[in-house]
């Protein structure tokens, strides 16, 4: 019997029988023959897998010039692919209200430093009575649950629809910041729990997702991702950190492949939505550090929800048997913000 893994290994058995010692030379020779030509089949099965596509700052930019949509929706639009959500889709994402469950998407703010918030990105301080605190946010990094604006990545000095980021200054973003998201977003949201999918509590960093995950998931759940629809990706992370304790997330995390970027174009997703970088990390591709953050907010003109808590709403979605749901967000709208913190809510 023959068995091809990760590492080939042959084993040959042979019944021993009343046979003469010639038809037992010709089985061996016959075993030994067919061994050698199915390890060979194994052994280039795994030497001949190639890395994904794209795999240097080449093809990264080869793709980015393809699937870029700069000028769809004209050349002074600021809302990207927020435009696929139409007031039909709203109402549609309000028709899976069913049963008036709501779970939170944001993770508490983390007080003082951390590996994966070292900056100590939130902090809180009481005025002279209780009518009166303060609130600072360093929101962009991984301690904070937030929205990324369209003015937030650039890909070869131009932001999102080919603008110039010199319209931008210290003092914020000139064009494609989060005050455009001022009237709030809400439409159909899919839970992607590829934990769930891998039979794991959460997946540990470095472990890229590919289309093929993300199609098996759908077939798992029954959905199908459509246009108009913000995906949430769950890994696992705040139960990894709950596990294990915190880690350096940034460098060092489970997430998407950019390969997923030609998918994620096609199904026409409104925005994407992660317990950690969204990216896988490293991300795979010589050169580019967070190619789907640059391609999502800078080519496709999609906002990104960072740091989102999936653990509730994983438990909620397994409980209800159901992956969609409608999800709302209002981000705070700074004008010229590059982002803000977020609280989306899932309602059931």
């Amino acid at each position: 019997m023959l068995r091809c893994g990760h590492n080939a290994a042959v084993v040959i058995s042979a019944e021993v029988g009343s046979r003469t010692m010639r038809l037992q030379f010709r089985a061996s020779i016959a075993w030994f023959v067919t061994a050698v030509v199915l390890v060979i089949g194994c052994a280039s099965t795994v030497d001949t897998q190639e890395p994904r596509r794209p795999r240097n700052v080449e093809e990264f930019d080869a793709m980015f010039q393809e699937l870029n949509n700069w000028g769809r929706w004209g050349a002074d639009d600021e809302l990207g692919t927020m435009n696929l959500i139409t007031p039909e889709k709203t109402l549609a994402a309000a028709a899976l209200v069913r049963r008036g469950i709501t779970v939170s998407l944001a993770h508490n703010p983390i007080p003082g430093e951390f590996p994966d918030n070292p900056d100590a990105a939130f902090n809180h301080t009481m005025g002279r009575s209780l009518r009166s605190d303060t609130y600072e946010f360093t929101y962009h990094g991984y301690g904070v649950s937030h929205i990324d604006a369209l003015c937030h990545f650039l890909w070869n000095d131009r932001l999102y629809n080919d603008t110039d980021p010199s319209e931008s200054s210290l003092s914020g973003c000139g064009k494609l910041d989060i005050e455009n998201l001022k009237s709030g977003i809400v439409t159909r949201g899919i839970l992607l729990d590829f934990a769930r999918l891998k039979g794991v509590d959460y997946l540990e960093p470095q472990t890229p997702i590919y289309i093929e995950d993300i199609e098996a998931w759908e077939e798992q759940a029954g959905v199908t991702v459509s246009p108009g629809d913000i995906i949430f990706v769950r890994t696992g992370r705040w139960a990894r950190r709950a596990a294990l304790g915190p880690w350096q997330v940034s460098g060092n995390s489970a997430g998407l492949h950019a390969s997923v970027l030609p998918w994620i174009k096609e199904r026409g997703v409104a925005a994407v939505g992660s317990d950690a970088a969204t990216d896988v990390m490293p991300s795979l591709v010589d050169g580019v550090g967070q190619p789907v953050h640059t391609m999502l907010i800078a080519g496709f003109g999609s906002n990104i929800f960072d740091n989102m808590d999936l653990e509730a709403l994983a438990e909620t979605a397994a409980a209800e048997n159901r992956w969609e749901f409608m999800i709302t967000a209002g981000p705070i709208p700074v004008d010229g913000g590059t982002g803000s913190p977020l609280n989306p809510i899932a309602v059931f």
